[in-house]
């Protein structure tokens, strides 16, 4: 599955629609975002998200939780959010 990349500059209605179309077409979408300012983007996308699903009769669940990931040989703490149908 591809993971959506948050940053702190993400605009957060482009990154609902990433993951409205990912529900749509996967029925599961993961999420992942280093650092408050990226965090506080993806939670906005999501709940941006569940309004477009909304149309569509489609509820979703956001499930939180922390991954460790590489990035450029340094070990980094992420937020990692995966946006289901309940």
């Amino acid at each position: 599955m591809e993971i959506i990349k948050v940053s702190a500059r993400s605009r957060s209605t482009a990154v609902a629609g990433a993951i409205a179309g990912v529900i749509r077409e996967s029925k599961r979408a993961e999420v992942q975002a280093i650092g408050a300012g990226a965090v506080n983007q993806a939670i906005k996308a999501v709940a941006i998200a569940r309004g477009y699903l909304a149309l569509d009769g489609i509820d979703v669940i956001c499930i939180p939780s922390f991954m460790e990931v590489e990035i450029e040989g340094q070990e980094r703490t992420a937020v990692r959010l995966v946006v289901e149908p309940r």
